[in-house]
């Protein structure tokens, strides 16, 4: 079964079915700007950055952080109006957005990396794919996160940090909600909603962001998850070595 409808539609779809008002989308929206501001200004994704030069009309300007994050306010965001229906309540403050970006990191088994003298940041415990509603797409991490947590022999309150990809506030409110977990734990750093969400890039971004953001905090569990278009979700538990 495919949906016909844009994933913009499908967080419509999740607001009304979760009953996730835009208070709550634009809330959440604000919470993710801020905690992302905070990161940056206190150098948090300093090592999870490798600084690019980009030349363009002879200036070459040196990229070492992401430029996406704003100086957002509840009350700014109030004032937005919907994008995908006129009645809507999702907007492109609420909502993440297009940009470009590449990640990238190395997998390898633990004797390998012994071997190597490698230092880990951590080891995947666990995995899991899983499907949902097309037209409620953006609710994949759910039945994924459950899963992936049940395989790797945890339950949800073991889980020290979660990255769940912000697609659209409407759905992060609506997962965060149906799984139970508190929100202090989720997206510590700001999510896609403040930093972008590259296609194709996110999931390595938010398991690189998670590794480092355990490491930071001293902390041991955490679960990384994404909802698909099409009406999946997938889900990895990651755990950080001694």
């Amino acid at each position: 079964v495919v949906s016909t409808q844009s994933t913009g539609i499908t967080a419509e779809n999740v607001a009304e079915k979760y009953g996730v008002s835009r208070h709550d989308q634009d809330k959440f929206a604000e919470l993710s700007q801020s905690r992302a501001r905070e990161a940056l200004k206190n150098g948090v994704f300093a090592d999870e950055i490798v600084p690019v030069k980009v030349t363009s009309r002879k200036v070459t300007t040196l990229v070492e952080h992401d430029e996406h994050p704003r100086d957002t306010t509840l009350e700014g965001l109030t004032k937005l109006r919907p994008c995908f229906k006129t009645d809507g309540t999702v907007t492109p403050g609420n909502c993440s957005s297009l940009n470009d970006g590449g990640a990238a990191c190395v997998l390898m088994s633990r004797d390998l990396a012994l071997s190597r003298g490698v230092d880990t940041l951590g080891y995947i415990v666990s995995s899991a794919l899983e499907g949902c509603d097309p037209a409620l797409m953006g609710m994949g991490p759910v039945p994924a996160v459950r899963t992936a947590v049940n395989k790797a022999g945890w339950k949800l309150d073991d889980v020290d940090l979660f990255e769940i990809n912000e697609a659209f506030a409407a759905q992060s409110v609506a997962v965060v909600q149906e799984l139970g977990i508190p929100l202090d734990k989720v997206n510590v750093n700001g999510g896609a909603i403040a930093l972008g969400h590259p296609v194709g890039m996110s999931g390595n971004r938010i398991v690189i962001t998670l590794l480092h953001s355990l490491a930071r905090l001293g902390l041991k569990r955490g679960v990384a998850s994404l909802c698909i278009g099409g009406g999946m979700g997938i889900a990895l538990c990651i755990e950080r070595d001694d």
